[in-house]
Order: structure tokens, then C-alpha cells, then sequence
């Protein structure tokens, strides 16, 4: 298997898994928490496409980790790496279990204690991704522009100190809005600087 090809498979993953859990999220997990019981009654169909996002996310999460380790083997840090993407990966997929356990729920608290499980699961998921990301600045320091580094490298910090302060800071709720900006900056400026770069480098590898 050639490097163009490896590198265009990782940046078309990650096009992809910006582009479902853009659908996955804001389309279908934040109409549910707006509207519990209007979605899983009448737009149940629209909620198990989320879910479904959200897996086929998961899927191409693996693809990464898995092109990645196969570009980067010799570094000693690219098999933790890939370990804690996986993990990130599968425990997305479990999560999944409790956005369908929504199905014929009428009960709006009952929905969203299902969606609250789901929210549980994936800051769990995203504080190994964090790990992942954290790693993934290291090993690709020497090879990306330096910006691109720096940015997955605060990324991964503020994931992992997110899903802390979500577990012990009492009044997480009131900041809410300014740690999603600290979050969603680094990480989409840095990740999606990285699936451009992966697919100009495809262009240029022979």
C-alpha cells in the first residue's frame, strides 16, 4: 500500500468524521435535548441516522489510527497513540447503545437521562482522545507545519481538561460556553489544518 494512497485515506476519513459528527451533534444530539419527546416521536427516523453518524464516525476514527500507525510505525510514541484513538473510537460505539435506547421513550426526562449517558460516555471517549491527540503532536512535530503541532497538541489538553472539570467542577454549566470555544478552537483549527494537509500530501507523494 503506497503512502498517497495512506495519506489520502486518512484525509478523506477525516473529512468524513467532520462532516457526520457535524450532522451527528448539532442536527440530531442537540435537537433531542431541545425537543426529547417531539424528536423520538416524530423524528425518530432522524435520531437513529445520528446514531448511525455517530458509528460510521467511530468507523472512520479507526481508519485514522490505523493509516496513521501505518505512516508513522518507527516512532516510539505512534502504538500508544493509536491505542487511545481506538479506544476514544470504541467507546463512542458503546455509547451509541443509549441515544437507540431512546426509542419509544415518552417520557421527556426519561430521554434525556439516555442522552445524559451518552454525553457521560463520550467525555470519557474524548479524554483518551485528548491522550491521542497529545501524542499525535509529537510524533508528527518534526513533519507538519509547527502551528499544526501546537494547535492538536492544546487541543488535547483541553479535551482532557474539559471532561474534567465536566466531572468535578460544580458550576462547569455557567463557563459552559467559553470551555466549548477553548475545546472546538485548537481542535478544528488544528485537525482540520491536518486533514488538508494530509491531502495535499497525498497529492505530492508519488
Amino acid at each position: 500500500m503506497t503512502k498517497k494512497y495512506l495519506y489520502r485515506k486518512a484525509g478523506l476519513s477525516y473529512v468524513g468524521i467532520f462532516f457526520l459528527a457535524m450532522f451527528a451533534n448539532f442536527f440530531v444530539l442537540e435537537g433531542v435535548k431541545e425537543d426529547p419527546v417531539g424528536m423520538v416521536s416524530d423524528s425518530m427516523t432522524l435520531v437513529s441516522f445520528g446514531a448511525i453518524a455517530f458509528l460510521a464516525a467511530a468507523v472512520l476514527d479507526t481508519i485514522v489510527a490505523w493509516v496513521l500507525k501505518a505512516l508513522y510505525e518507527k516512532h516510539p510514541l505512534t502504538t500508544p497513540s493509536t491505542y487511545f484513538r481506538l479506544l476514544h473510537a470504541a467507546i463512542m460505539g458503546i455509547a451509541v447503545y443509549a441515544l437507540v435506547n431512546t426509542r419509544g421513550l415518552t417520557d421527556a426526562d426519561a430521554i434525556l437521562a439516555q442522552v445524559e449517558v451518552f454525553d457521560t460516555m463520550w467525555l470519557i471517549g474524548l479524554f483518551f482522545f485528548g491522550v491521542h491527540l497529545i501524542l499525535l503532536s509529537k510524533i508528527l512535530r518534526s513533519v507538519v507545519p509547527k502551528w499544526i503541532s501546537i494547535s492538536l497538541f492544546i487541543a488535547g489538553i483541553m479535551y482532557m481538561l474539559d471532561t474534567t472539570l465536566q466531572f468535578t467542577f460544580s458550576n462547569y454549566d455557567t463557563y459552559a460556553d467559553t470551555f466549548l470555544a477553548l475545546v472546538a478552537i485548537p481542535s478544528i483549527l488544528g485537525e482540520m489544518a491536518l486533514s488538508v494537509w494530509l491531502l495535499l500530501k497525498s497529492s505530492k507523494t508519488m
